[in-house]
């Protein structure tokens, strides 16, 4: 009966989506006040009711309901509660409920704390928000019904794939599709704008908070993806630009131009049809991601469903949206006022070249996604672009980019110092050289890229703390006085200057896990070792261990460095008892310079087994700069400029009666 709830309750949202899409648009263009306001009530009862329609799957995944097809598919009794509650969204059906949930989600919180939205932007907001909502209720009660029974109901179910089975990937979709999603509602203040014909200050501070918002979840989102690629998967690697995981990273990018691009709508009225083109083609890379994982066209361990026809209901609403959303731009975007003029060598200029670095980026990452299906569509030969392709287009543009957002901050607007800034830089320029050249000295110069990434790693970082010290005078006046420019420096600042040391921190940990990492595999039997990277491994026993729902063989690894004791190491193999797929955990143990790291693989039968170690230089330094985005985003959305969205419209002073 509680299913029959769900599916009754996703019903009923598509009804209030349909009113709240129509009626405060036409409220809007008539003026007619009382349809304007039904958008609230519209918005906050859609996501009610989809919020009812979810929760009812989530039960039925945690009793194992079995006679529900996707329970019966991917969950089992056996399995611990987490992995039932995470199986609700490890399939198609239920993860694309839970996208439409979070998309009704984000309406709904701009219907709530967007009260000092001018009303015809808010109905024409949430109007689209509601369109982009009907597209996909439709797709789910049409070609994805996550509430389609079985009969006669089965005793068990076949269990989620072993692979989901972790806490990594509980909490990385969800986090993912707030990302995801959440730039729809960029997506829907952009389409709003440009059927008012208005953009300004007032749009720009309205629109970065939720910019914020999907930018820092799918920073988060990304990470524990590649966390749990890295642990889980027994490869020692954390991304290999799998179509999927590129998927994810366009929007990012998108998203990383959206945010800055906003900045100068705001600071400086400039950049306003660029900033609305931004915000369409960042949604429109979410959308195509979606497309990307469930339509079949790529077979990944991201991917979930592998049906054409779905592909082509996606297809036609990445054609719509995106098309229609063009479309309107390139009617409306040239009767937009200009704005603020300024001079080459300025902030403005600063951030808008940023941008074109990074759309260029996404261009790159889009086009080795989709070269290989092109030619496949085409009849050509098979092609496969992976990691070479990436390391000579996409690194050496992002090298100048890097560059770039160190000295950027130190600008001005309108019209900058480019050798003042320089020269407040000389000292990160001097960290940075010297990165260079420690780095090719290591590894004798045969990897010039590596060295080249840990110096503009070393050169943002040290920008970034040369500007906040330039902000807060640090070490040029009296501490009381620097203390009180602390005190006093606004969130969105230290948000900033957060996102960039962190994202500093991850390119050193990134490069120089890819170019220095080592690796051993080879037999072993009790008793024998491993030298690798200063470390001695030795190989005690296998012995064998039992979970909730799989038996495994767990190894026991004694580290030594120095002939001492360092730590143990226990990797597991396991054999999940319902679908027999062998899975690796991998036993890692992590210091200041980098990850210990080993991995146990089949046996010989004659007392022997594959293992495989590796030592993994400065692998924490990307989860610990991912970690400090991730902060410098939630800073930077507790800046109270950006709480509300924008100040309070005040009503104009009447004329005292005589």
């Amino acid at each position: 009966m509680i299913i029959e709830i769900g599916h009754f309750a996703l019903v009923l949202a598509l009804v209030l989506a349909l009113a709240q899409a129509i009626l405060p648009l036409v409220g809007a263009q008539r003026g007619i006040r009382s349809w304007m306001l039904l958008a609230k009530p519209a918005a906050i009862g859609q996501f009610a009711f989809l919020l009812v329609a979810f929760l009812a799957l989530v039960h039925a995944f945690v009793v194992s309901d079995f006679s529900v097809v996707i329970v019966y598919l991917n969950s089992h009794s056996s399995m611990p509660l987490l992995y039932k509650i995470s199986g609700t969204w490890g399939n198609h059906e239920g993860s694309l409920l839970l996208w439409v949930t979070i998309l009704a989600f984000f309406g709904a919180l701009v219907a709530v704390f967007g009260e000092n939205l001018p009303p015809r932007l808010k109905a024409r907001t949430l109007s689209v928000q509601a369109m982009i909502s009907i597209a996909f209720i439709l797709f789910t009660l049409f070609t994805s019904n996550p509430f389609a029974r079985i009969s006669p109901a089965p005793f068990e179910g076949e269990e989620l794939n072993p692979l989901l089975q972790d806490p990594g990937l509980a909490f990385h979709p969800p986090m993912l599709y707030i990302g995801y999603v959440g730039f729809s509602i960029a997506f829907s203040f952009a389409v709003a704008a440009l059927i008012e014909g208005k953009v300004d200050a007032a749009w720009a501070r309205w629109v970065r908070p939720w910019t914020l918002l999907s930018w820092t979840s799918l920073t988060g989102g990304i990470a524990l993806g590649a966390h749990w690629a890295y642990y889980e998967l027994g490869w020692g690697g954390w991304w290999f630009w799998d179509p999927v995981e590129n998927a994810s990273f366009m929007p990012w990018l998108m998203g990383t131009a959206l945010l800055h691009s906003a900045i100068v709508v705001e600071k400086r009225d400039a950049l306003k049809a660029w900033t609305l083109l931004l915000a369409i083609l960042t949604f429109g890379c979410s959308l195509l991601g979606t497309f990307l994982v469930r339509s079949g066209v790529i077979t990944s361990v991201h991917a979930f469903a592998q049906d054409p026809e779905r592909g082509v209901f996606i297809l036609a609403i990445l054609g719509v949206a995106l098309g229609g959303a063009l479309t309107l731009f390139a009617w409306r975007a040239p009767v937009l006022k200009p704005g603020g003029m300024f001079a080459p060598v300025s902030r403005e200029a600063a951030l808008m070249l940023n941008n074109l670095f990074i759309t260029t980026l996404t261009f790159v990452v889009l086009l080795g996604t989709l070269l290989p299906l092109i030619f496949d569509v085409l009849g050509l030969q098979d092609i496969s672009v992976g990691p070479p392709y990436y390391k000579w287009t996409f690194i050496p543009i992002s090298l100048p980019l890097i560059l770039l957002a160190a000295v950027g901050p130190l600008l001005g607007w309108k019209r900058g110092d480019l050798s003042g800034a320089l020269q407040r830089l000389w000292g990160a320029g001097i960290l940075g050289v010297a990165g260079i050249v420690v780095a090719a000295w290591i590894d004798f110069g045969s990897e010039v890229m590596a060295a080249l990434g840990i110096g503009v790693g070393l050169w943002l970082l040290a920008g970034t703390f040369v500007e906040w010290a330039e902000r807060v005078r640090l070490f040029r006046t009296e501490f009381t006085e620097s203390w009180r420019r602390m005190r006093h420096l606004p969130r969105a600042a230290y948000g900033m200057t957060l996102a960039h040391a962190g994202l500093a921190i991850a390119i050193i940990g990134m490069t120089a896990s890819a170019a220095w990492k080592e690796e051993v595999v080879r037999q072993m039997r009790p008793g024998e070792t491993i030298e690798i990277g200063g470390f001695t491994y030795r190989l005690e026993e296998v012995r064998g261990v039992r979970g909730p729902n799989y038996i495994a063989e767990q190894a026991d690894f004694t580290v030594l460095k120095d002939g001492e004791f360092y730590t143990r190491l226990y990797p597991e193999r396991r054999q999940y008892m319902v679908q027999p797929m062998p899975t690796t955990e991998a036993a890692i143990e992590s210091h200041f310079f980098g990850d210990l790291y080993a991995v146990i693989g089949e046996s010989d039968g004659a007392g022997a087994w594959t293992v495989r170690i590796y030592e993994e230089p400065l692998v924490p330094w990307i989860w610990t700069g991912a970690i400090v985005m991730v902060l410098g985003g939630f800073v930077s959305m507790s800046d109270r400029r950006y709480r509300v969205g924008a100040p309070s419209r005040q009503p104009a002073a009447q004329p005292a009666k005589a």
